[in-house]
């Protein structure tokens, strides 16, 4: 009885040393997008008055939790009843990084953005539901990046049993969601501890000089973020389309990795982006 139960004891343990591997190796495939996700969510939590931050990226967090509960139960029935979904989602969800890249960078150099409304008590008084479409934007698009994230991250376990599958996309969901919003969660609240420091230390010494340096840093680590989520995005389509299209995985054999990635990410972008422009043309002239 005694060498039953210890004999399942090990087994358990062999199973969470597998499990430790497995989810190890799929957080390093999954960086990319993780650092787009981080990249976003922390452009989509800031411009709120301070005592809304935390509220609104409690409710995102919630809503990422959310989308994984959905998505990793779908990913692992479609893999085992329709396998060859998955490359298929895998391939649009590529065309939709992709594009989403592309278009920043069209956004950057044809188009001039205007300054985002800073959602002030006064103006949340007027119009409560701008707090909200906010919080649903960011959890679209967290279902998006949320779906790339499990997906890829069943690629590296393909081989293994279903049991260590299911434990591994959930451990990876669980640590994507509480690493990237946690750390989040740092960077909105960055300026407040700043201006913390500047009011402890009575504006001056050291704790003064690291305020306002927390407080100056904010958006220039925001504006940091977007430009490494827009090249994170182009790299995670372009790895996406060599990975899974047979063509393009033996096209520039002498490239470098990532260059070649960076290329094939912008070519997808390209094509999405146009694609859609068509659409809405023809749709718009449907309309007339």
């Amino acid at each position: 009885m005694a060498s039953g139960f210890f004999a399942i004891l090990d087994d358990i343990a062999a199973l969470m040393d597998d499990v430790a591997v497995t989810a190890k190796i799929a957080t390093k495939k999954t960086a990319g997008i993780l650092g787009d996700d981080l990249a976003v969510n922390a452009e989509k939590s800031t411009g709120f008055v301070s005592n809304r931050e935390i509220p609104v990226l409690w409710a995102i967090t919630k809503g990422s939790f959310i989308n994984k509960l959905i998505i990793v139960p779908v990913t692992i029935l479609l893999n085992v009843f329709l396998p060859s979904a998955i490359i298929v989602i895998l391939i649009i969800g590529g065309f939709y990084l992709a594009f989403e890249g592309v278009e920043k960078i069209a956004e950057y150099f044809f188009h001039k953005k205007k300054p985002e409304k800073k959602l002030t008590v006064e103006v949340l008084k007027q119009d409560p539901e701008l707090e909200k479409v906010k919080i649903k934007s960011a959890i679209t698009t967290d279902f998006i990046l949320s779906v790339e994230i499990v997906i890829i991250a069943l690629s590296t376990v393909l081989d293994k049993s279903l049991s260590v599958q299911i434990l591994t996309l959930s451990v990876v969901s669980i640590l994507a969601t509480v690493g990237v919003y946690g750390i989040v969660a740092l960077i909105v609240r960055m300026d407040d501890f700043g201006y913390s420091l500047i009011k402890g230390s009575n504006n001056k010494g050291l704790f003064n000089a690291v305020g306002l340096l927390l407080v100056k840093s904010l958006p220039i680590v925001i504006r940091i973020l977007a430009v490494v989520g827009t090249i994170a995005l182009l790299l995670v389509s372009g790895g996406i389309f060599a990975h899974n299209i047979e063509f393009l995985h033996h096209i520039l054999p002498n490239w470098p990795t990532m260059l070649k990635e960076f290329v094939l990410g912008i070519v997808g972008g390209i094509i999405a982006l146009v694609s859609i422009a068509i659409v809405k043309k023809i749709i718009s002239l449907f309309k007339k």
